[in-house]
């Protein structure tokens, strides 16, 4: 797992916030990890495109664990961190963390490792820009 600390601050920057909902919970209230991952996809994606300043999409997810579950009314907040640029790839570290309804406490939840690529129009890998 990429995590640097497990309880510490986020690496990163914040790139998405948003409100965990009833719609988006399994049979025993938790929210659906499906739901928490496709979230951590979309901020690694807003990260990817701009650094490679264009279209990415997600080539793998590293060892992603749940650590704690997100209740409806949590703010789940998902940073980013791109820990590494190849030729035409991207590694963006993606972090979420539950900020608790009632008390404001923020908890991670999970992170994990997204490749990214860059394309161009056709959706052939291209160079992803130099700094």
């Amino acid at each position: 797992m990429g995590t640097k600390d497990l309880e510490g601050e986020p690496t990163g920057t914040l790139t998405i916030r948003t409100i965990a909902m009833p719609a988006d919970t399994n049979a025993n209230g938790d929210i659906f990890g499906g739901w928490v991952m496709s979230r951590m996809d979309q901020a690694g994606g807003i990260a990817g495109v701009e650094r490679a300043q264009g279209r990415v999409v997600t080539v793998a997810v590293e060892a992603m664990t749940f650590i704690k579950p997100v209740k409806v009314g949590d703010v789940l907040c998902v940073y980013c961190d791109i820990e590494r640029v190849g030729r035409t790839s991207m590694k963006i570290h993606v972090q979420a963390f539950a900020k608790r309804f009632l008390t404001g406490e923020r908890d991670m939840v999970t992170d994990a490792i997204f490749t990214f690529v860059a394309i161009d129009d056709n959706g052939q890998p291209r160079p992803v820009p130099a700094l």
